[in-house]
């Protein structure tokens, strides 16, 4: 067995969980050994949940890159690390080695550090899923400055507002990005977002599209001419910067239940090793393996598991930069027919809209290198699940049902891969070091199978989030204050009688939208900034592709009569406020909004409603005006 800590059997699954919970620091103490260090810790964890305060391998310094990259290179510095498939298929892929990945990171390093940037800086990364924004990621670690990806979807508003929350004086985008059919100007947006950013000092643009930008004197360089630089100084190698454990390592935003998105903060040594521990565990991943995550980078995903848990691992990693149907619906069979995949891990959105094609695609791809099937971001329905097996894992290849947050790390709750047992729609059993407690809206402790009631996590893991970027108060609120030394995940849950677990969505303001997660009143907020609009209430409602979908009720005063016209409008406003991503599904023109006589919005009637049960109401004789309710049914799209 090539990893040590590597689990083979249920009964080896069974005792290194019992471990982890009896003895959790001498637990991680022994994983931890498995890595490189500048220097060996001298306490493994320290905490408390009430501040929050939380502290992984207190006194160890190293690199993650180092990690990642240099000590692999003795053994394997010839075999592939990132194997890239282009957008369009009759482009040619990229395979970079560990060797080569490694240089061109230092390379980068030195483009960073000529360009103003030291440890501690945040970097905010706006690009497409090019080889170049996994080496841009990784100089960041290496180099200690702090990154901050935006996934390419989201508007120049909602850029703006992260660089002003992180204060990331330094960016590096392209010209643009392929996607399917579509190309995105990058270099424009970031240009619209930064009219409100003046205290950005630097941007690097690589040059992907030709698509002509704007490049302002001072301010705006090109990758590749930086890269000549570094060539005429004859490339050094670039030394990782030492780094404490608990140092930030990147600053991921989210949806909140407020309008503001939080910037969770990871940190570099904890992170590490549970990103590590999570993929080869799971996965059941073996050294020559092809593992080929779906997701893009911009999310916690693409960090987790295409770069930092792969790498670290010594794996081969394969990012893709285009989308699941472009130029048709087999795209992803080709895919892992061409580099013989192993592992594929994608989303239940994306397996939902691929079965809606049928099984034509899938008939002529020869699908037999893969043997671990994986889904993310949002529980898997049934039906899904059963194609999912049935046609592309020709039934003999396990799926793990992964469990996890942005907030989380990595995963949380998830069977390994031929290894623990899979159920259907079930995330199953925590890993070993996860404590999971169903609690009722009093905080009261439910105990036995059967049972449901709000997900929590009692005892700190490696990889949790440390704080909120900037505002550590808004992490105590929002994840440690509902419930007394607790982590609360925002999610309902339910145990079955053989203590599997089962997500069954989140009981905040939040949606979940093909595994992004938005915010109802980020979503609000939006919809309020259109010049008719006078009010709105968001809620989600079933989905057949997205798993949940955005439906809008808006007070709107029309000043052209045309209702489908201003539906259209609402929606343009939510794009360029938030993004595409945030675009509302339905818009119901109403007269009046469910309203308590304190003034606040019954989303609860609103989320019956959208869902279609228009009977089973609940008491609506508290509201300021029950008639209002009636108004709405009947207006239902």
């Amino acid at each position: 067995m090539f990893y040590p800590y590597q689990i083979t059997s249920e009964a080896a699954y069974e005792k290194a969980y019992a471990q982890s919970i009896e003895d959790p620091e001498n637990f991680w103490n022994d994983i931890a050994q498995h890595f490189h260090w500048k220097k060996k810790w001298n306490k493994v964890l320290e905490w408390n949940f009430t501040e929050p305060s939380i502290k992984w391998f207190l006194g160890a310094q190293l690199n993650i890159t180092e990690n990642c990259l240099d000590r692999h290179i003795a053994e394997r510095g010839h075999e592939p690390a990132i194997i890239w498939e282009p957008n369009d298929p009759e482009e040619h892929h990229r395979i970079l080695t560990y060797k080569e990945l490694l240089f061109k990171v230092e390379q980068f390093c030195h483009v960073l550090q000529n360009n103003g940037v030291k440890k501690g800086d945040r970097v905010c990364l706006y690009m497409g899923m090019v080889p170049e924004l996994a080496i841009a990621v990784l100089a960041c670690a290496r180099i200690g400055a702090i990154h901050s990806v935006i996934f390419g979807g989201f508007s120049a508003q909602s850029i703006a507002d992260r660089l002003v929350d992180a204060q990331a004086e330094f960016i590096i985008t392209c010209d643009g990005a392929f996607r399917g059919n579509k190309e995105i100007a990058l270099k424009s947006i970031i240009d619209d977002a930064l009219i409100q950013c003046r205290f950005v000092k630097k941007v690097i643009v690589l040059t992907r599209t030709r698509t002509p930008v704007s490049m302002i004197k001072g301010r705006d360089v090109w990758w590749e001419d930086e890269i000549k630089k570094v060539e005429t100084q004859g490339n050094p190698p670039f030394p990782a910067v030492t780094m404490e454990a608990e140092d930030p390592l990147f600053i991921l935003y989210t949806s909140g239940s407020t309008g503001k998105p939080k910037g969770v903060v990871h940190t570099c040594a904890g992170y590490m090793v549970w990103t590590t521990y999570t993929f080869v565990n799971v996965f059941q991943y073996n050294p020559g393996d092809i593992h080929f995550c779906t997701a893009d980078i911009g999310w916690i995903t693409g960090h987790s598991y295409i770069l930092y848990g792969p790498l670290s691992a010594g794996a081969t990693t394969l990012m893709f930069e285009g989308i699941p149907i472009w130029p048709d619906a087999g795209r992803f069979w080709q895919i892992v027919e061409k580099y013989r995949a192993n592992i594929l891990y994608t989303a239940p959105t994306a397996i939902r809209s691929l079965m809606s094609f049928g099984n034509g695609p899938l008939q002529d791809k020869d699908l037999h290198s893969l043997k671990t099937l994986g889904t993310v971001g949002e529980p898997i329905n049934e039906e899904a699940w059963h194609w999912y097996n049935e046609h592309v894992g020709q039934k003999k290849c396990p799926i793990v049902d992964t469990w996890w947050q942005t907030e989380t790390g990595g995963i949380l709750i998830s069977n390994l891969a031929g290894v623990t047992p899979a159920k259907p729609s079930y995330a199953t059993k925590p890993l070993p070091g996860v404590q999971p407690v169903l609690v009722n809206e009093k905080g009261e402790s439910i105990e036995g199978n059967n049972v449901s009631g709000n997900l929590c996590i009692r005892f700190p893991w490696p990889g949790m989030l440390r704080t909120t970027y900037g505002d550590h108060e808004r992490c105590r609120t929002n994840y440690f204050a509902a419930y007394p030394n607790l982590y609360f995940t925002g999610d309902g849950c339910l145990r079955d009688e053989n203590g599997n677990y089962r997500i069954t969505g989140r009981v905040d303001d939040v949606l979940n939208v093909s595994g992004h997660r938005i915010g109802t009143a980020e979503v609000e907020n939006a919809i309020n900034m259109h010049a008719g609009v006078v009010e709105s209430a968001v809620v989600g409602y079933p989905h057949d592709i997205k798993g949940q979908g955005i439906y809008a009720f808006v007070i709107y005063t029309s000043s052209h009569g045309d209702e489908n016209l201003s539906r259209q409008d609402i929606a343009q406003t939510v794009s360029r406020v938030i993004g595409a991503l945030a675009k509302p599904d339905k818009i119901q023109f109403v007269k009046g909004l469910p309203k308590t006589r304190s003034g606040k919005i019954m989303r609860r009637i609103l989320r019956k409603i959208a869902e279609g049960e228009t009977q089973n109401l609940g008491d609506t004789t508290t509201l300021l005006d029950p008639a209002v309710v009636e108004d709405i049914v009947a207006g239902r799209l």
